[in-house]
């Protein structure tokens, strides 16, 4: 575990956010970049579906957080049936850096300036522990299934 006061600037937002939801979070630097969950699942040596990859996206022209199992893509069809949305897309990365404060690549589930509406892939359920970003591409860290749902206030569908 990294401590707090060494951590980017934007995981040590992330950490005080699950500390004051009663989480000790473990967030992890990496030595290079985990921009993708196969780089990520690697890097930490875990199956790639437990990557919990953070996408946001545009519902009807909201940004949603979206945090999906890195063994499939999201299905945008799909996500808009169960969100009964006209349409989802994906959100420019300008969208993405004033929605969470994070780069694509480092969306943590929490840290952003305000919360985000967030779906949480049913299958991420499978899974002892799913790795998640720490705020920046270059940080990671566990979270169990209950922890996730519980700090996002996330609702739980199928995105495939």
């Amino acid at each position: 575990m990294t401590a707090p006061e060494t951590l980017p600037p934007r995981s040590r937002i992330v950490h005080d956010r699950l500390a004051e939801a009663g989480i000790e979070a473990r967030i992890v630097i990496l030595p290079d970049s985990a921009r993708t969950a196969a780089l990520a699942a690697v890097a930490i040596g875990c199956p790639v579906g437990a990557i919990a990859n953070s996408l946001v996206l545009l519902a009807d022209d909201r940004p949603i957080l979206v945090m999906t199992s890195g063994a499939h893509r999201v299905d945008l069809a799909v996500l808009a049936g169960h969100l009964g949305a006209e349409a989802v897309t994906m959100a420019p990365p300008a969208v993405v850096r004033e929605s969470t404060g994070q780069v694509i690549g480092g969306v943590a589930p929490v840290g952003h300036p305000a919360p985000l509406p967030t779906y949480i892939d049913e299958d991420l359920r499978g899974f002892d522990e799913v790795w998640t970003a720490g705020g920046t591409p270059e940080t990671v860290m566990p979270l169990t299934f209950a922890q996730l749902v519980a700090v996002t206030r996330g609702r739980v569908v199928r995105v495939a």
